[in-house]
């Protein structure tokens, strides 16, 4: 009993640390891949480390710029979930990594992972509109 209340307690603490972090988990691994692609194709170091943050850049801008510029709400949504996606992946993985010696009952930690998965992923989406919702241009 203590170890899934020391389990369901990390995890609200690994939620509200990973809520304000949502928002750049598209970014991150958008440079992360793009430095890796840049390197393994032979390019150096610091080439290599400025494809990545050109990636992570872009990702940022392009998803900004179809939320700030469409009208059409499914788009919108797209470029929503586009940015939330790999914020939920993020979240189930980080709760995963620090609950998975804690519980025996993998339905449990399953249940659990998915549950701060959606919780990142519904903050990626409210963090990512809230920024998008304060343009002046609109």
């Amino acid at each position: 009993m203590t170890l899934i209340l020391l389990a369901a307690s990390l995890t609200i603490a690994l939620s509200l640390i990973a809520w304000h972090l949502a928002i750049y988990a598209l970014p991150v691994m958008t440079a992360i891949t793009a430095f890796q692609y840049a390197h393994g194709a032979g390019a150096g170091f610091l080439m290599s480390a400025a494809a990545a943050i050109g990636a992570g850049l872009a990702s940022v801008v392009f998803v900004l710029a179809v939320l700030g510029f469409a009208k059409n709400p499914a788009l919108r949504l797209g470029a929503l979930a586009l940015f939330a996606t790999p914020a939920a992946i993020a979240g189930y993985a980080l709760v995963h990594g620090a609950t998975k010696t804690m519980i025996d009952s993998a339905i449990a930690l399953n249940l659990l992972c998915g549950a701060s998965g959606l919780i990142v992923g519904i903050a990626a989406l409210i963090n990512l509109n809230g920024v998008a919702g304060s343009n002046p241009s609109r």
